[in-house]
C-alpha cells in the first residue's frame, strides 16, 4: 500500500469510530431504521444526479451489496447500537475483519500470509482486552445483531471486490436508492413515532444524521470503496480493528466514558497488530 493509502485507511475507521457517538444521539431522537432510512435516501438523491447509472453487468451485483451493506449490515446494526452500548458494539462489530479474510480466502483466492494472519491474531487480542474494562457488558440481543451487522459488511466487502472495480459515488449512489425501500419496509413493519420523531427531534438529532450522511457516509464510504478497488483485502480489513479505538475515544469525550487500562493496553494492541500486517507482510498489494 502506498502511503496516501495507508493514510486513507486510517481516515475510514477514525470517521467510522466517531460516527458510533452520532449513531447514539440519532436514535435517540428518531426510531433507528427509520434514521437509517433518511440516511440512505439523502445520499441518493445527493448523488444519483452527478453519478451514472450502473451498467446491465453491474445492477445484480449493486443490488446484492444493496442488500448485504444497507439493509442487513445498517439494519442489524443500528437496531443493535440503539439497544446496546456504543463501546461493546464497537468491539462485536471488528469480527468484520476476521469474516472479511476468511471469505476472501474462498471467494477471491485471497489466501493471506502469515504475517497478516498474526497481525491480526494481535489486533483481535486488542480488541478482546477491551472487552474486559468495567461498563462494557451488553446482554444478547443487542451483540447478536451487531455481530450480524460485522458478517454481512464483510460479504458486502467480499462482492464488491469481486465484481468490481466499481465508481466509488456510482455505487453508494445507488446501493443507497436500492437500500431505502428495505429499511424503510423494516421501519414500518418494526417501529412507530416516525412522522412525530421528525417534528419532535432536537437539533442534535439533525446534527447527528448530518453526520453519518456526510462524514461517516459519502466521506467514509467513497474511501472505503476507492480503497477496495486498488488493495487486497487482506490488506485493508485490519485496519478496520482500528474502529473500536476510535469509537471508545469518541465516547470517551462525548459521552463521558472513563479511561481504563483495559482502553489503552487493548488500543496499544490493536494498532500494533495493524502495523504488522502492513510493514511485515509478504503479499503484494494490488
Amino acid at each position: 500500500m502506498t502511503a496516501l493509502q495507508i493514510v486513507c485507511a486510517v481516515a475510514v475507521p477514525l470517521l467510522w469510530g466517531y460516527q458510533f457517538v452520532a449513531i447514539k444521539v440519532g436514535v435517540a431522537e428518531f426510531p433507528p431504521l427509520f434514521f437509517l432510512a433518511l440516511r440512505f435516501l439523502v445520499i441518493a438523491l445527493l448523488l444519483i444526479p452527478f453519478v451514472k447509472r450502473p451498467t446491465r453487468r453491474q445492477f445484480g451485483p449493486v443490488a446484492a451489496i444493496s442488500v448485504f451493506l444497507g439493509g442487513l449490515n445498517f439494519g442489524l446494526f443500528y437496531v443493535g447500537l440503539g439497544l446496546g452500548s456504543g463501546s461493546m458494539s464497537a468491539i462485536a462489530y471488528q469480527l468484520a475483519t476476521p469474516f472479511t479474510i476468511l471469505l476472501a480466502w474462498p471467494l477471491l483466492a485471497e489466501r493471506p500470509s502469515l504475517t497478516t494472519c498474526a497481525g491480526v491474531v494481535i489486533a483481535f487480542a486488542g480488541v478482546v482486552v477491551l472487552t474486559a474494562g468495567p461498563g462494557l457488558t451488553a446482554n444478547a440481543l443487542p451483540l447478536l445483531l451487531v455481530v450480524g451487522a460485522a458478517f454481512a459488511f464483510a460479504m458486502s466487502n467480499v462482492l464488491t471486490k469481486r465484481y468490481g472495480p466499481f465508481d466509488p459515488l456510482m455505487l453508494m449512489g445507488w446501493s443507497s436508492l436500492l437500500t431505502v425501500p428495505q429499511v424503510m419496509l423494516m421501519s414500518l413493519v418494526l417501529e412507530q413515532g416516525q412522522t412525530a420523531s421528525m417534528v419532535t427531534a432536537d437539533m442534535r438529532g439533525w446534527l447527528a444524521l448530518a453526520y453519518t450522511i456526510f462524514i461517516g457516509g459519502i466521506v467514509g464510504f467513497g474511501l472505503w470503496f476507492w480503497l477496495i478497488g486498488r488493495c487486497s483485502m487482506s490488506r485493508i480489513a485490519p485496519f478496520g480493528l482500528l474502529l473500536p479505538v476510535f469509537a471508545v475515544m469518541s465516547s470517551v469525550s462525548f459521552l463521558g466514558d472513563p479511561v481504563t487500562s483495559a482502553l489503552i493496553v487493548g488500543g496499544l494492541l490493536a494498532i500494533s497488530g495493524v502495523a504488522m500486517t502492513q510493514f511485515g507482510a509478504r503479499a503484494p498489494s494490488i
